[in-house]
Formats: structure tokens, C-alpha cells, sequence
């Protein structure tokens, strides 16, 4: 019913910039919560950033003031920038997202992941 896809992945050298995307789609009535996980190879997947559907956001330690997200929500669209890139934070990006949408008459939440998208840092 709903699907998120991300766009924005590559490879990039440290210090270096890259600014994800991910848009949903489908039967949607509102997005609440829309965030951006990553897993490192050999890692746990792990939260990076979050934002609300009223703009609150909140963010891992290890990418304060380097990474910002952002949504829109006229587009069901959220992003995230991704400043002065280090080689730890090469990992596939994953989007997640809390969908109302319609079922039947009535409506209930859907938690939507997306494909994922890999971001390389080189050093």
C-alpha cells in the first residue's frame, strides 16, 4: 500500500557531501514519523536521524552538526544532508516511515521500510 524509495547514494571522498532522498507513495493520508537508519557491514542497523511530521528532529551523536534532515511534506518526501562526510559513516542508508493510509473506510499505520541506498566514504 505503501512504498518508499531513496535516492542520492554514491560514493564520495571524506569531507565530502551527499544528500539522500526518499519518497513515499501510495494510498497515503499522512506521514508521521520519517527517519533515516544506516548498517555499517558487520554492524547493527542503527538510527541516524528522525524528524515529526511537525518538524521536530532529532539525531545519533556520532552525526551532529554534520547531517540534517528535513522533510516535505506536501511531497511525502523526507532527505537527509549529509555534510563533511567521514570513511565510518559508509553504510546502506535505510528509510522508515509511520504512513497513515486507508483501509476500507477506516484508516490505521503502516511502518513502511525503504529499499536502501549505499553511501561509500572513501579516505
Amino acid at each position: 500500500q505503501v512504498q518508499l524509495v531513496e535516492s542520492g547514494g554514491g560514493l564520495v571522498q571524506a569531507g565530502g557531501s551527499l544528500r539522500l532522498s526518499c519518497a513515499a507513495s501510495g494510498s497515503i493520508i499522512s506521514m508521521n514519523n520519517m527517519d533515516w537508519y544506516r548498517q555499517a557491514p558487520g554492524k547493527q542497523r542503527e538510527l541516524v536521524a528522525a524528524i515529526t511530521s511537525g518538524g521536530s528532529t532529532n539525531y545519533a551523536d556520532s552525526v551532529k552538526g554534520r547531517f540534517t534532515i528535513s522533510r516535505d511534506n506536501a511531497k511525502n518526501t523526507v532527505y537527509l544532508q549529509m555534510n563533511s562526510l567521514k570513511p565510518e559513516d559508509t553504510a546502506v542508508y535505510y528509510c522508515n516511515a509511520n504512513a497513515r493510509v486507508w483501509s476500507g473506510i477506516w484508516s490505521k499505520i503502516l511502518e513502511v521500510w525503504g529499499q536502501g541506498t549505499l553511501v561509500t566514504v572513501s579516505s
